[in-house]
């Protein structure tokens, strides 16, 4: 019996052991890749602090990661295109540890604020999110979908997990020996996880039969750029709604004097659901494919969305934030099986990675229009008015390629590469 484990472990088929093996350590590493974000905002009071800075000056790190984060995506899901994706994981994770160390030691702000943004951000962070999902696309077919709502579940269980794991380390030790412990964590923790991810994949070159739509040179009836670049739009524009809650929740009990406790308990319930969510949306996406989900998950998120406006008190937005957290978590892993569905494989890498990127684009435009909205309006009320027009402008063109997709579909047992 464990010879044919061993043996079945041995063999590189899709769906089989060793793909199941892989993808607990992409999600392994894609939650250790959360660090950077969640220790970035946790630091920011007790950074601000000892360099005397205002808090929109504190807020430099967090913002050179996001765009580190962000632009990093598609460098590494370009390379991972191309070479060995364990080879370039295990530079990424050495920079990504070193870069806390950077940042711990750093006797001026702008070296602190240059590790989040380059080395911890861009060059490290960056290849934990989209190329691990690229990566895991390539090893299964029956069960693609769950696959990549397990692996891309990772930021999330990050959001739940090292907030409170950081803020205990700040306590107990400082800021700065708590970023040097991180550091050293992730050095002694990533490398290792790499090591599972060795293999070649099962297929580059082509797409097999069973998925429910053909990749072909115009997918859709499109030029493939038009419909990489009406992806990235859609990405953008269900980001922006989304990151109204995630950014400035707690906030938002600030201002209605329920306090800030209350809202990052909030904030962790969201995240807490959106791993479900993910989990869920990628078991649905394995039936219904991945536009289909994208219009659900748009249509859910619009919904949640709403249900902020009349609500003011805390038991509501408790409710509001759990459901909040069980319909926007599904919208973003869509867009992987999207292009799996359309593009040939070999592509995986750096259009995932694209139109992931742009996704982290979308948070960032998102958070940065709702605080400008707030300062201009003295309320939240209006940002979030904006944010339900972006996510109509997201279910508008997820309809949109629905409809194109009906058109182009074919019988997935007449399905040919």
């Amino acid at each position: 019996m464990s010879k044919k484990i061993f043996t079945r472990f041995q063999s590189s088929e899709t769906d089989g052991l060793y793909a199941w093996a892989r993808l607990w350590a992409a999600l392994a590493i894609m939650t250790i890749g959360g660090f950077g974000m969640y220790s970035c905002t946790v630091a920011l009071l007790p950074v601000a602090t000892e360099f005397g800075l205002s808090r929109g000056e504190a807020s430099l790190p967090y913002t050179l990661f996001t765009i580190g984060f962000g632009a990093g995506g598609i460098f590494y899901g370009w390379a991972t295109s191309r070479w060995n994706t364990a080879r370039i994981l295990l530079i990424a994770s050495l920079i990504y540890g070193s870069g806390f160390l950077i940042a711990s030691a750093a006797g001026a702000f702008w070296v602190y604020a240059v590790a989040f943004g380059v080395p911890i951000g861009f060059l490290g962070a960056a290849a934990t999110f989209s190329p691990l999902v690229a990566d895991i696309s390539l090893w299964f077919e029956k069960r693609r979908g769950f696959a990549i709502g397990i692996v891309i579940s990772g930021n999330y269980i990050a959001g739940t997990i090292w907030p409170p794991i950081t803020q205990a380390l700040i306590d107990a030790l400082g800021w700065r020996d708590a970023l040097m412990f991180i550091g050293l964590f992730c050095l002694s923790a990533m490398p290792a996880l790499t090591l599972m991810l060795r293999r070649p994949p099962p297929a580059l070159d082509e797409i097999r039969p069973g998925v429910q739509f053909v990749a072909s040179k115009r997918p859709l009836g499109f030029h493939r750029e038009t419909l990489q670049g009406l992806l990235c739009v859609a990405g953008v524009a269900c980001c922006v709604a989304m990151s109204m809650p995630q950014v400035h929740i707690v906030a938002l009990c600030s201002d209605l004097g329920l306090g800030a406790v209350h809202g990052a308990n909030m904030l962790a319930l969201m995240m807490a659901a959106g791993v479900a969510s993910r989990l869920i949306s990628g078991w649905i996406s394995d039936k219904i494919g991945g536009f289909r989900t994208l219009l659900l998950g748009s249509v859910l998120q619009l919904f949640a969305l709403t249900l902020f406006l009349p609500f003011d008190d805390l038991f509501p937005l408790y409710v509001v934030s759990f459901i909040f957290g069980l319909s926007q978590g599904g919208i973003v892993p869509s867009y992987a099986m999207i292009v799996r569905e359309n593009f040939p494989a070999k592509d995986a890498g750096w259009r995932i990675g694209t139109v992931m990127s742009f996704t982290l684009f979308g948070m960032a435009l998102g958070g940065l229009l709702s605080g400008i909205i707030h300062d201009a309006t003295g309320a939240y009320q209006a940002a979030f008015l904006n944010g339900i027009g972006w996510n109509l402008l997201n279910g508008s063109l997820a309809l949109f390629l629905l409809w194109r997709a009906k058109r182009y579909l074919l019988p997935s047992k007449n399905s040919a590469a």
